[in-house]
């Protein structure tokens, strides 16, 4: 039994120095990027920075991205700190026209440890501003509502959430970034996830993305 427990010691010492080594695992579109070509002349690029809300238009909704030059790059669980260490392999140097961010709701969560919102926004506002600094255009979204997180319960993250938005806002129009406010259409009256569109409060399922793609479609339409 000591000798299982031990194993099972060394394993979980191993995985934790593997994800001190790629905190902000860098690894993981390292092979999608290095095989995307640049863009064409012609080609208005849109990538999509996040976590697994953006990570799930290309899961939960395909469809959204067929025939379109837009390219994913969310990941699942990730926070603020983590998507600004890998903006510039997975936004700027993909060249693209404009990046989309949409993050946040880890970092209240608690992902990657304790955040106050200001660092949260210090670190959207960031990207923003290393995208605009390569001539990338930028959106800003909200973040999506949430009474309660199933994998961390008790933390009443919907007033939080309410208030990075309405800093995230406020950035936005003083920098004149366009802004997309999804939480006000899919929020209920507890000021959490509307069920029809996220079963679990967090995710959005197919009728979630299918509600968001035209609100976001028409500001990159009008962005472009």
């Amino acid at each position: 039994m000591r000798k299982i427990n031990l194993i099972s010691c060394i394993f979980l010492l191993l995985m934790g120095r593997s994800y001190s080594q790629d905190w902000a695992n860098l690894s993981r579109y390292a092979n999608e990027n290095a095989k995307l070509e640049a863009p064409k002349s012609d080609e208005k690029r849109v990538v999509f920075m996040g976590n697994s809300i953006t990570e799930g238009w290309g899961t939960t909704y395909p469809e959204f991205f067929k025939g379109k030059p837009y390219i994913n790059r969310g990941i699942g669980g990730q926070t603020t700190p983590q998507m600004l260490l890998r903006f510039r392999a997975d936004v700027i140097n993909l060249k693209p026209a404009l990046v989309v961010i949409l993050a946040g709701t880890n970092d209240i969560a608690g992902n990657t440890g304790p955040s106050t919102l200001e660092m949260i926004a210090d670190n959207i506002f960031s990207m923003a501003e290393l995208a605009k600094a390569n001539n990338i255009k930028v959106i800003l979204c909200s973040v999506l509502p949430v009474y309660d997180y199933p994998w961390k319960p008790g933390l009443q993250p919907a007033e939080k959430i309410i208030a990075l938005n309405s800093m995230i806002r406020k950035y936005a129009e003083k920098n004149k970034i366009p802004y997309v406010d999804y939480h006000s259409q899919l929020a209920n009256d507890k000021k959490g996830f509307k069920i029809e569109f996220a079963p679990d409060g967090v995710h959005p399922n197919e009728a979630g993305y299918k509600f968001m793609a035209p609100i976001l479609e028409k500001i990159i339409a009008k962005t472009l």
